[in-house]
């Protein structure tokens, strides 16, 4: 994907497992306008599952299509918990715009991580609370 304006530097990651990724630069995403200065760094070395589709519809939509640079921030966002569940979706909603995913497309993708989402989102709860990131 050409970088916009709202994902400023390229998606740079290094495959490091079975479906998984590590970030090998730090990744940035402005949240709203970027006059509001609300910026995420997700930084080098943060590992991801790219979007987590379940296998099934991976013909429609493979784990590492466009919405890509969108999943990496609501990856983040989901593991750290700076943000709540509600705004971390609805930020992955936002950049799925961005970076012009359809809308039937988007929605399918926001109503997932709303539907499905309190499961990861519970289970990296517990961790942190017992400090197990």
């Amino acid at each position: 994907m050409k970088n916009s304006v709202k994902f400023p530097k390229p998606l740079v990651l290094k495959k490091i497992g079975d479906m998984l990724w590590e970030l090998y630069e730090d990744f940035w995403y402005w949240v709203g306008d970027i006059s509001d200065n609300d910026l995420i760094i997700v930084p080098s070395s943060t590992q991801t599952d790219l979007a987590s589709i379940p296998r099934f519809f991976w013909i429609i939509y493979p784990v590492d299509g466009r919405w890509t640079y969108a999943a990496i921030p609501h990856d983040y966002l989901y593991h750290t918990q700076v943000r709540t569940r509600k705004e971390a979706d609805y930020i992955f909603l936002e950049a799925l715009k961005e970076i012009g995913v359809g809308f039937f497309t988007r929605r399918i993708f926001y109503s997932a991580v709303r539907v499905f989402g309190w499961m990861p989102w519970n289970a990296q709860t517990k961790r942190l609370k017992n400090h197990v990131a």
